[in-house]
């Protein structure tokens, strides 16, 4: 390890330890954003969540928008579904699918941004 990333000094500073421990989430909160993040991991969903910024639109048009099969960007959009990032309305046999809320507009558009800054 390089060194200037290791703590020379080998003394815990108590105040600034419990300070940080005080304020801990609970372990259910750090796996449940584990989860979320693990969700943006995949080009496939983020190009998914991209569509859906724009535009609400329909398994057939995500299809043809990221260039994949209908059934595999079903299945993508029951993964996004069961964690709450896109929902669906149904117009006649269409099923219309958006973001479910604007938080997923902008942890998409924070990361967007991250790596444009870099």
């Amino acid at each position: 390890m390089d060194e200037n990333f290791q703590c020379q000094c080998n003394e815990v500073h108590s105040e600034c330890v419990e300070c940080v421990k005080s304020t801990m989430l609970e372990e259910k909160k750090f796996i449940n954003l584990s989860e979320l993040f693990k969700m943006f991991a995949d080009p496939t969903r983020l190009k998914i969540i991209y569509a859906l910024l724009k535009k609400e639109l329909c398994v057939c048009d995500i299809a043809e928008v990221i260039e994949m099969s209908q059934s595999s960007v079903s299945h993508q959009l029951r993964v996004l579904k069961a964690l709450k990032l896109v929902k669906y309305r149904k117009e006649g046999k269409v099923v219309y699918y958006s973001l479910d809320d604007e938080h997923v507009n902008n942890i998409f558009n924070f990361g967007l941004s991250h790596i444009e800054h870099q």
